[in-house]
């Protein structure tokens, strides 16, 4: 399917992005202006940018079809999320960002070697590899959503999708760094919410009304309407429901998160922008939920349920819309791979070249080295994406579990526990990737498709807890955490 109204659209916004992306050039000529906007975002662009960038493909394709696919089932990812994001906003970003500015971090490994006065750069080479090995599927997943939506809206060929998506990513990634990654989030953001708001009252209208949908959805399968799906209520169902409240969990200490709260321009914005962030979490995954469930009533039997917002918008909305829909699932798509690419563009130039190595160069010399290794990784994430195309929501999940795992558990007692060691935190990261791993290739299957982010977090905070307690703590860095909470004072 291909029309001049849709390409309109499409070739409309893309001039908006490369405005967007020449616009924060000004900023981004140093490492600190590339990777953070020199820390002077406002609490509307952090908000949006949070949520735009944690949501992704997976919610337009993926959240729209496990909808489609399960039903109510999915709504306990939306308990998840909502409840990962304002806690996040509620007791993380304030301590988060009061300990970055006295640092001056600029990466979440920044942050961790300044903590834990970690002069043998532990911390920095061991989230370079984490972060580069996941953020290269994460990457991959996003790109295979560009092949899915280029093809299926214009019919280009899944394989000439994945070259567009990322062309166009890398061109304002590059040359605006993460000014305009911000700016063009908050767009993108604000577009994926009108749509999913859009989406739902448009298909259950089409569907007859609510109650026409519901029978719809009885008639097709009554385990689209009970909570615990297909699985009852039973150790299956519990282990489903409580893997999907699971996925919110990252909210709380993902790196590409963490880094919004370090881009703040003061705490009054952490406070402000927590508000926007949390309805905007509710208005994205409610109505991608509901618009996969209309969906499943008007386009029943798909081969592909990560196809039904492409199919909905074909047929429900006029050509304009249609490309607004296209659109807006490339905006899901961008909004995350944009800052995937500059989260391991940071940490190899930053943290490796930069600390690590001690290689000298001046900060114009710095922002081109990221540029170039920006470019790079987006590359090695194109072989991956058009090698190894998978489902979208699953491959997602488990990229998003694997960095989550590694740094949530560390990050939240950094912030919260005195007692935390150099060596807890560093077993902490270790001990959470590996398990999330180890759990997904061998054990997931054996315990009722368990998501590999409950025991990767378990483990993660065990290991960081045990250790800390079997070594000495650092007297200057707990009584750097009473000075940081003292600073911040009571969450509310």
């Amino acid at each position: 399917m291909t029309s001049t109204t849709i390409i309109s659209v499409l070739v409309g916004y893309l001039l908006i992005l490369l405005g967007i992306g020449f616009w924060g050039s000004k900023e981004s000529g140093d490492l600190k202006g590339y990777y953070v906007a020199g820390k002077r975002l406002p609490a509307w662009v952090i908000a949006f940018s949070s949520n735009a960038t944690g949501e992704s493909a997976w919610l337009l394709l993926g959240l729209t079809g496990m909808g489609y696919a399960i039903g109510v089932h999915a709504f306990w990812v939306i308990f998840g999320e909502v409840l990962g994001v304002a806690s996040a906003w509620v007791w993380v970003a304030r301590p988060f960002k009061e300990y970055t500015d006295r640092f001056d971090s600029i990466t979440v490994p920044d942050y961790l070697t300044d903590r834990f006065r970690d002069t043998s750069h532990v911390f920095r080479w061991i989230s370079a590899l984490i972060i580069l090995s996941m953020v290269m599927a994460y990457t991959a997943a996003q790109l295979t959503g560009s092949g899915k939506a280029f093809d299926s809206f214009l019919g280009t060929g899944y394989t000439e999708g994945v070259w567009i998506g990322l062309g166009i990513v890398l061109f304002y990634t590059t040359v605006g760094g993460f000014k305009a990654v911000a700016y063009s989030d908050f767009l993108q953001g604000v577009l994926m919410l009108g749509c999913l708001l859009t989406l739902p009252f448009v298909g259950i209208a089409a569907a007859g009304g609510w109650s026409e949908m519901i029978a719809g959805l009885e008639a097709a399968d009554p385990a689209l309407l009970r909570p615990m799906g297909q699985y009852g209520v039973g150790p299956a169902g519990i282990a489903s429901a409580f893997g999907f409240v699971a996925i919110g969990f990252a909210f709380l200490g993902s790196p590409q998160l963490l880094t919004r709260f370090m881009a703040a321009r003061d705490q009054k914005q952490i406070i402000e922008g927590g508000f926007w962030a949390v309805l905007c979490v509710i208005g994205f995954d409610v109505g991608a939920v509901l618009g996969g469930m209309s969906g499943r009533t008007l386009f029943p039997g798909l081969a592909d349920p990560e196809t039904i917002l492409p199919e909905m918008s074909a047929a429900l909305f006029p050509e304009f819309f249609t490309g607004v829909f296209l659109v807006v699932v490339l905006a899901a798509i961008m909004s995350t791979v944009d800052s995937l690419l500059l989260l391991a563009s940071s940490v190899v130039v930053r943290d490796i070249l930069q600390k690590a190595m001690g290689i000298e160069a001046s900060e114009r010399t710095l922002s081109n080295l990221a540029r170039a290794v920006t470019v790079v990784i987006g590359a090695v994430g194109l072989l991956v994406a058009l090698t190894e195309p998978r489902a979208i929501f699953y491959f997602v999940l488990f990229a998003w579990s694997g960095i989550a795992c590694a740094f949530t558990p560390v990050v939240i007692c950094s912030l919260f526990w005195k007692r935390t060691t150099k060596p807890g935190a560093v077993a902490g990261m270790i001990g959470g990737v590996v398990v999330t791993v180890v759990w997904t290739i061998w054990f997931k299957e054996r315990f009722f498709d368990l998501y590999e982010m409950v025991p990767g977090f378990i483990v993660g905070f065990a290991c960081t807890i045990v250790v800390s307690l079997m070594t000495d703590v650092d007297r200057d860095t707990a009584a750097e955490l009473d000075s940081v909470r003292e600073a911040v004072g009571p969450v509310f």
